[in-house]
Formats: C-alpha cells, sequence, structure tokens
C-alpha cells in the first residue's frame, strides 16, 4: 500500500463523511431554497442574480452557497467579473441514493409487494 493510500480514508468512511457534509448543507432552509432555484432556473445562476431572490444580506448569502461548494452540491466559475454558481444534480442524486441504499430503501421499489395478497374469494 503506497503512503498516499495509506492516507485516504476508508470507502465507508469518505461515503460517511459524503452523507454528513451533504445532509449538513441541507440542514438549512436557506439553503435547500438555493438548490430548489438553481433547480428551477436551469441548474445556473450568477452570484448577482442569486442576491436579488433573498432578502438577507450578501454576506449571508455567500456563506451558504460556501456550504453548499463544501459539501460538493455547488461549483461556482468565474467569468470575468461574473461568479456563475450551478447545482450539481449528480452529486446530490448519488448521496442522497448512497444515504438510502444504507437504511434499506430501494430506489426502484414501488411501494407494493412483489406478489399481490390473495382476494377474499381465492383464500
Amino acid at each position: 500500500m503506497s503512503p498516499a493510500d495509506e492516507a485516504k480514508p476508508a470507502r465507508g468512511l469518505r461515503d460517511l463523511d459524503d452523507i454528513e457534509a451533504v445532509f449538513s448543507a441541507l440542514g438549512h432552509a436557506t439553503r435547500r431554497h438555493i438548490l430548489q432555484v438553481l433547480a428551477a432556473r436551469n441548474g445556473t445562476l450568477t452570484a448577482g442574480e442569486l442576491a436579488t431572490r433573498f432578502s438577507h444580506s450578501w454576506p449571508t448569502t455567500t456563506r451558504h452557497l460556501g456550504v453548499l461548494t463544501e459539501a460538493g452540491l455547488v461549483s461556482v466559475a468565474s467569468a470575468g467579473r461574473e461568479r456563475h454558481y450551478r447545482l450539481e444534480r449528480q452529486r446530490l442524486g448519488d448521496v442522497l441514493a448512497l444515504w438510502l441504499g444504507s437504511v434499506g430503501f430501494d430506489l426502484h421499489t414501488t411501494g407494493q409487494d412483489s406478489e399481490p395478497e390473495p382476494s377474499e374469494g381465492t383464500r
């Protein structure tokens, strides 16, 4: 095993860290709202466009965007003087699926048993 491999946490621990980061980020209503706004606007908005959608100060908005960026739920790219924030849908879906699977929820489950219950007349 190389020294670089020894420094990496095991996959299960990385998964737990990912779940913790994403759920911590989703733990605040403003951050969930930012994700919903980005999703409704084709996944990308500039900093200025985001600022106009929230009633609190810009430093508060940037703190929330920082948490979302740290969790990998939002990425940011500079274009000239603008910063474009983009929703990372795949990251959100991957981590939610990971967590749901860890608690025994199958995303392909329809909510019905695989075999129908016999009706009164067939028992």
